[in-house]
């Protein structure tokens, strides 16, 4: 997955994002804490999640692997969630190639009025491009951490809420052909998101909002408020990082992505995007467009903070 950092921003703000972590969760007062402790989350199960998608392959669309982990992914969907939805279209990518994409929604409490959208996309990029071997840069990534880190914390997410007795509605949207792009065509990225935010699963949907996860394994991963996230969706950013569950969240002001919920909030949605941002070169993980992004890149605790953050915010709204 992308990305075109805006370095104008990022210059000043991914310089803090590393030295300003800190957690948080300490930031609740004892209410919030009784009530966010009230679900919990399986890091175990989720990085178990991540690795089933990895043993597939990279799931570049139009591969086997990619139509062996979707068949497997409806089956996920259906067993934790009320409903399993399936999008299909054909979308046009940077290199002039139609690409047949599929987005796998499960819905949680489809009688429910009030919504939460939560999505990550499950593809891998084709090309390896930022590898450090120029010969391996034409090689499929595995996408351990960018894919399917997103993809597991969600689906654990799902199974925890089943089991339990959450009333809100939930839809998970599992967006496809997001890592196809170019850095020179902002559209180009996210053909999955673009479908459905142009074609939502439910006519008129609109959700209180929605978090998008991206990136969201690495063990020394760093989680600032991204720059459109802030734009678009300010008040709901402060909203998540007020009950966030790990030393990862930064209150610093991070670059901007063109990811996923940049696509969703000019549908008119308000969507933040808890995306792993860094002081590097790149502005992400080492591994990011690499052959390295496989399961080792992964961590357990990483997914435990993002997952249970995702359903401290669920709890609260609930209540």
């Amino acid at each position: 997955m992308m990305r075109m950092i805006n370095m104008a921003i990022a210059l000043v703000t991914l310089l803090t994002a590393c030295g300003g972590t800190h957690s948080v969760a300490n930031q609740h007062d004892a209410d919030t804490t009784a009530v966010s402790n009230s679900i919990t989350f399986n890091g175990d199960s989720a990085y178990q999640l991540v690795a089933k998608q990895c043993d597939f392959g990279p799931r570049v669309p139009g591969s086997k692997a990619h139509n062996q982990c979707a068949e497997w992914l409806k089956q996920e969907l259906t067993q934790r969630c009320d409903t399993m939805m399936v999008q299909q279209a054909t979308v046009d990518a940077a290199n002039g190639q139609k690409v047949a994409i599929q987005n796998l929604i499960g819905v949680i409490n489809p009688q429910a009025e009030q919504r939460l959208l939560l999505l990550a996309h499950w593809d891998t990029r084709p090309w390896a491009d930022n590898d450090p071997d120029p010969t391996k840069r034409q090689q499929p990534v595995m996408g351990a951490n960018d894919g399917a880190s997103g993809v597991g914390v969600l689906l654990e997410v799902a199974r925890a809420v089943k089991h339990s007795d959450i009333n809100l509605g939930i839809d998970i949207v599992l967006v496809d052909a997001e890592d196809m792009g170019t850095q020179d065509d902002e559209d180009s990225w996210a053909l999955g998101a673009q479908y459905w935010a142009s074609h939502p699963h439910v006519e008129g949907y609109s959700p209180l909002f929605g978090i998008l996860l991206d990136m969201v394994g690495a063990s020394d991963a760093v989680f600032p408020r991204e720059y459109y996230s802030t734009t678009y969706a300010g008040g709901f950013v402060d909203a998540v990082w007020r009950v966030a569950a790990g030393n990862q969240f930064s209150q610093a002001q991070g670059g901007a992505v063109t990811d996923d919920h940049v696509f969703v909030n000019r549908a008119g949605i308000p969507c933040i995007d808890i995306i792993d941002l860094r002081d590097t070169s790149t502005g992400f993980f080492d591994a990011w467009h690499t052959t390295h992004d496989t399961i080792d890149c992964i961590n357990r605790g990483t997914l435990t903070a993002v997952g249970q953050t995702v359903l401290n915010v669920i709890i609260d709204l609930e209540h």
